[in-house]
């Protein structure tokens, strides 16, 4: 079979177009948006850094520019009619549309059995699971519960603090026999059973093999990305090479997944439904958890573009800044910028900005509209470059 070659920029343009760029964006973006940018790139990755805004925000301000957060908050959090996300772990912590509970029933049962999970958690599968079993029936006579709401969690702060409860919270929640209600003080998870929560249809659908739900998450996978890699594809939900590739091929042999050769790419599968647009033209600063970024390998060989994030780099060894994102023109990342929401001032602090090489002439004037644009859409008044 003879296999199709596709130029790099058609790749790119394949993948921007895949990921929801360079649509126009709507004068006035509402939940019918929202839900539509969650359905075409599946997720929302939740991460607790907040030096900008919380980082399942921005995907969607990317794609649609100044939507209201409360929309989204509602969709994972709010009223039981509102609700229409769950929390559970894909790509990492994220926020997913309902018809992904089954296909992730088997990452669930696996944890329950203690095959997955932090190694602090898996004790609580076996060993330590009735202790896991009297919190699970703690929650279920008292109502939804945080892990502040314990004895035994307190006097623990910060994100790598684990108390044993807040383990054992954790081990339930990988394995499906609690769920987020809502967030709450420093967006701390408030835990309670699945059927308090998350409709009785989704709980009641039926759950589908694991062969099966393996091969509807790499196809999810391949329309979010339009073109990808195998090591793409599969890192997109964190699944393995046996669980992946037997999937592949079967998506292959139905023709959903079509072989494709790209210039400086070992394998390439395309995905039959892919558009391949003449032009993108897009503007977009890009959170460090955006999916179209977050495989670095793959930013680098879409867009020659190498993007490391330097949160947890020491001050002096860091090259471009603590919270940068990179800034989308046309169809190539042609810029980074390390970004603060100064709330104190009511300004958005552009710390340093770094164009590339072959960022075009008007990349400066383009990146400023960003980020007033950005700035007007967290409340800031005004956009103070430092330095």
């Amino acid at each position: 079979m003879k296999i199709e070659k596709i130029g790099l920029p058609q790749a790119r343009r394949i993948a921007l177009a895949a990921q929801g760029f360079g649509a126009r964006q709507p004068d006035a973006p509402g939940s019918s948006h929202l839900q539509r940018v969650i359905d075409r790139v599946q997720l929302h990755q939740i991460d607790s850094v907040n030096v900008l805004t919380r980082a399942h925000y921005l995907p969607a301000f990317s794609r649609l520019g100044a939507y209201d957060t409360a929309d989204l908050d509602r969709l994972a959090w709010g009223a039981p009619r509102q609700r229409k996300l769950f929390e559970y772990w894909a790509h990492e912590a994220s926020l997913l549309p309902f018809d992904m509970h089954p296909l992730l029933r088997w990452r669930m049962a696996r944890a329950d059995r203690g095959e997955t999970g932090w190694s602090g958690m898996r004790p609580y599968a076996g060993e330590r699971r009735a202790e896991a079993m009297a919190v699970l029936e703690r929650i279920r006579s008292e109502g939804p519960m945080a892990a502040s709401d314990f004895d035994a969690h307190k006097g623990q702060s910060g994100w790598w603090e684990w108390s044993d409860i807040k383990c054992t919270l954790e081990w339930l929640f990988w394995a499906g026999h609690i769920t987020t209600t809502t967030r709450r003080r420093a967006f701390e998870r408030v835990y309670d059973l699945p059927e308090r929560v998350l409709p009785a249809a989704v709980l009641s659908t039926a759950t589908p093999p694991e062969d099966e739900a393996h091969r509807a998450l790499i196809e999810r996978a391949a329309r979010a990305h339009g073109i990808a890699t195998e090591k793409e594809l599969r890192d997109y939900f964190r699944q393995s090479p046996e669980q992946a590739r037997p999937a592949i091929t079967a998506l292959a042999e139905e023709g959903v997944l079509i072989p494709v050769a790209v210039e400086g790419w070992r394998h390439a599968w395309l995905h039959r439904d892919a558009r391949q647009p003449r032009r993108v033209e897009a503007r977009a600063l890009l959170a460090p958890f955006d999916p179209l970024i977050w495989e670095r390998d793959r930013t680098e060989r879409l867009f020659g573009f190498r993007y490391r994030i330097e949160i947890y780099v020491p001050a002096e060894k860091r090259v471009h800044g603590y919270y940068v994102l990179p800034f989308l023109l046309g169809d190539r990342l042609v810029a980074r910028v390390d970004l603060k929401a100064d709330r104190t001032e009511g300004q958005l602090l552009a710390r340093a900005v770094h164009l590339e090489p072959d960022a075009p002439a008007h990349t400066r004037d383009a990146l400023a509209e960003a980020l007033q644009s950005m700035a007007g859409w967290l409340g800031l008044d005004r956009v103070h470059h430092d330095g």
